[in-house]
């Protein structure tokens, strides 16, 4: 049984499973999920807790399988944590995982925590075991359309809120620019400003004089920003990589693997493939295959040449070899890069909404003239 992270309070209510499967990459969530849960067993009763953490592959599995049919002297009911890090139990433990799915007691519930899984673990025998015989739980990150709003029900959870209207979105935008890939920074910033302000309204200079410009970013989501065309947000991401110390020669591979990957796709729909085809064999999926949709038919053969053109002179740069029509600067390159593909998947775009048409490409042109 599948549920995701908001619908655990209300299971919960209802009652307790024998065993819950927490998996994913979102360290904030996945601790939530399993603080509830811990909670709910104490509640009714499972009082004594045992923890096992699996390290290496030299963990006694027979002492797992022992804990969950011995009953302790003080506590007739009981909560065994098993903590698997590496998300890998190996031979002997996935043998071991699915007999204790078949050996569960009602006086035993079981949390197992997981990080993220790929599709292999997923359909392996030891998971689906502990799929089938409880509550699974996929915790995945808070995508950056997806911030705001739970910034607002994180705020909102503790009596706070921003005004209405565009005001609030545009406080909301600052708030989640300011935390965006550091979901733990997020819920602290979001508890300062209770502990900082009573509850009611929060105005922008509120928040701008609180919440800390905590953001971390991933360089496999700064090429989602730009090829959705979003200017501020791919530079601000470029910088804070920068910043971070990310190596210019990752940041490179990300940009020029999207760049490589839009040849492959204009070449296939001008032999004739469907778009849809042409994106299977490129090897484009999940977000990255709607945003190649929006941007692929807007490319003409001569832009994309330039874009091929222009990641190989990048790539010497980041590599220490000089170009004299590029800047001497690895990053200065990477960010000429960067608005040489968003010139190009915005310049002939239709409009999102609420922008201006042209918009976004002319402030383009107009830092790649600067």
């Amino acid at each position: 049984m599948q549920l995701r992270a908001d619908q655990l309070p209300t299971h919960l209510r209802q009652g307790l499973k024998r065993i819950y499967t927490i998996h994913g990459d979102e360290p904030l969530l996945a601790q939530e999920a399993a603080d509830l849960i811990r909670a709910a067993a104490r509640a009714a009763g499972h009082t004594e807790r045992q923890v096992h953490t699996v390290a290496g592959a030299h963990f006694d599995w027979s002492s797992l399988l022992g804990a969950s049919q011995a009953l302790s002297l003080f506590a007739d009911k009981q909560l065994i944590d098993i903590r698997i890090p590496s998300g890998k139990p190996g031979k002997d433990g996935s043998q071991a995982l699915q007999r204790y799915c078949e050996t569960l007691s009602d006086d035993v519930v079981t949390l197992v925590q997981l990080p993220k899984l790929d599709r292999t673990q997923q359909t392996s025998g030891w998971f689906v075991a502990l799929d089938a015989a409880g509550v699974t739980l996929r915790v995945d990150p808070i995508e950056r359309r997806a911030l705001p709003a739970w910034i607002a029900q994180r705020l909102a959870a503790q009596g706070q809120r921003v005004q209405d209207g565009e005001a609030g979105q545009q406080t909301l935008a600052f708030f989640a620019d300011r935390v965006e890939g550091n979901l733990l920074a997020a819920h602290q910033e979001v508890q300062k400003l209770g502990l900082l302000y009573p509850q009611g309204e929060l105005g922008f200079e509120q928040i701008e004089s609180a919440v800390l410009n905590v953001a971390r970013y991933d360089v496999f989501k700064l090429g989602e920003a730009v090829l959705a065309g979003q200017v501020g947000r791919a530079l601000r991401m470029l910088d804070g990589l920068e910043a971070e110390g990310e190596a210019a020669v990752l940041v490179h591979w990300t940009l020029a693997n999207d760049i490589l990957a839009l040849r492959r796709v204009k070449d296939a729909m001008n032999a004739g493939k469907p778009l849809a085809l042409a994106l299977r064999d490129a090897r484009v999926w999940g977000a990255k295959e709607r945003l190649f949709e929006r941007a692929a038919p807007l490319l003409s053969d001569d832009g994309l040449s330039q874009l091929v053109e222009a990641a190989q002179v990048c790539d010497g740069l980041v590599k220490g070899l000089k170009h004299a029509d590029w800047p001497f600067e690895p990053w200065q390159g990477l960010r000429r890069l960067v608005l040489m593909v968003m010139q190009q998947v915005t310049q002939q775009a239709a409009p999102a909404p609420g922008t201006v048409r042209g918009g976004p490409a002319t402030k383009v042109s107009l830092v790649l003239r600067a």
